[in-house]
């Protein structure tokens, strides 16, 4: 059986704050099915080391930037788990990467070499009971161990390397190259040097033997200068190690027919039943329950990827709310409850992001029959049909895509949106497409498998 071990920050439902939580937390269980045992590693945070089961300490370290540590190996749930117990990086509250003033943790580059030290270590066969083919790192924070790796002159298994977000890259001053583990010839353009910098994901893009992101169109988008955030160059230069593999949802936890989040439950035959969800989500959040209105719902990070910034955002929404109490409503803050019952409830689910390497909310959206009201930017693109004329002749739309990412567009989409809702036979069959569309993690996950043992094939010759 093909051994990977995925080194990640989070993983739903030990840690979370987007999507890349939800997809180290799924796609080890899709592998499954494809006949792939995956090993998580992940940062010891209270919450993991809390959730920990049957833990035993597989390996040790006398010092790790800045005090002794050990690597668990135990289960949560479904997930088995690498765990890098290391109380003086990881045993803090709140944010994994920012402190309670909003700013990042000022050590970030020590806890995250850290965990790649780790990954190098299992890779290379500290734990002899799980010696890894493939290491999958993804995002910035696991990116230093495909470097440490690369660089290390030793046999080592096929590394892969997943961009969840471009836009955050990890990047810190160079004079720390030392002490991160990386040998003086690392700092060099084909390696991690980055703008006078090491960037941690810069270095995972150019020394991984397989890349890939999360939606075929933003595999495109990010070999151009406008979505690239100047890394556009390096990902040219490595296209044909480049590829797109759609994220997908777990459809058991996201599944409205048995979701106890929801006040009535319901499928794509009993689709009218969701008036119940809207008329217990107004009654929540103290909104009108006006039947002729197009109830929309957002569910996101307040980003600058979606707008002008986070605390901008937030009081600009709550100021809105404020100022129309019965048509507005906010909730700041993480909220899975809300979170499915705005699924089961809103009739158009809208994602206007400037860029999207996949998104999830509009997966979930077709899962619930929320129509996605979304822009057409990465993956977005390759999940939302457009329900133009000829799509609605043709039967296939399943939402409504604006472009450009303006306020005009935005507008735009919402009017035809309402002028689709009119039309109740025609909006609960693009709801009833959506619903049968496969958002599940089946398709994916066959495309890492077969990556995985490609790649695993090519390093053992």
């Amino acid at each position: 059986m093909l051994r990977v071990l995925s080194v990640a920050s989070e993983a739903y439902p030990l840690v979370k704050t987007g999507g890349l939580g939800d997809v180290v937390g799924a796609l080890p269980l899709a592998l499954a099915r494809e006949g792939i045992e995956t090993t998580t590693l992940l940062p010891g945070y209270q919450g993991v080391i809390g959730a920990l089961r049957d833990a035993t300490i597989v390996h040790s370290y006398d010092f790790l930037h800045g005090a002794p540590a050990h690597v668990l190996a135990g289960r949560a749930g479904d997930l088995s788990l690498f765990v890098l117990d290391a109380p003086h990086l990881f045993a803090r509250g709140g944010n994994p990467y920012v402190a309670p003033d909003g700013t990042d943790w000022p050590d970030n580059a020590q806890r995250f070499a850290a965990l790649a030290a780790a990954a190098a270590d299992l890779a290379r066969g500290a734990v002899p009971a799980f010696v890894p083919d493939i290491v999958h790192a993804h995002d910035w924070q696991a990116a230093l161990a495909v470097a440490l790796l690369h660089y290390a002159d030793a046999p080592r298994p096929g590394t892969v390397m997943t961009i969840h977000n471009l836009a955050f890259q990890g990047k810190f001053p160079k004079d720390l190259l030392a002490e991160l583990g990386l040998p003086p010839h690392a700092f060099a353009p084909d390696g991690v040097e980055y703008y006078g910098e090491i960037g941690f994901l810069k270095a995972g893009l150019a020394l991984a033997d397989r890349i890939t992101t999360v939606s075929p169109t933003y595999a495109a988008e990010i070999r151009s200068e406008m979505h690239g955030m100047g890394l556009h160059g390096l990902l040219r230069h490595r296209a044909p190690v480049l590829s797109g593999i759609l994220n997908g949802i777990d459809t058991e936890v996201w599944d409205p027919a048995t979701d106890a989040h929801l006040a009535a439950a319901y499928d794509a035959r009993r689709v009218t039943r969701r008036a119940t969800n809207r008329a217990a989500l107004q009654d929540r959040l103290g909104l009108a329950r006006d039947p002729d209105a197009l109830l929309v719902g957002i569910v996101s990070r307040l980003t600058w990827q979606l707008g002008s910034g986070d605390f901008a955002l937030e009081e600009t929404l709550t100021q809105a709310a404020a100022a129309n109490p019965a048509r507005v409503a906010v909730s700041i803050g993480y909220d899975e409850t809300l979170a499915h019952q705005m699924q089961g409830s809103v009739d158009a689910l809208l994602v206007p992001s400037r860029f999207e390497p996949c998104g999830l909310t509009q997966l979930c959206a077709l899962r619930y029959g929320a129509v996605p009201l979304v822009a057409r930017a990465g993956g977005l693109t390759d999940t939302v049909i457009d329900a133009n004329a000829a799509a609605i002749a043709a039967g296939v739309g399943t939402g409504v895509v604006f472009t450009p990412d303006s306020v005009d567009a935005l507008e735009l989409a919402v009017e035809r949106a309402v002028t689709l809702r009119r039309d109740d036979r025609a909006w609960q069959q693009m709801q009833r497409r959506g619903m049968k569309t496969d958002v599940s993690w089946t398709q994916p996950a066959a495309q890492y498998a077969a990556l995985f043992r490609a790649l695993a094939a090519e390093s053992a010759r």
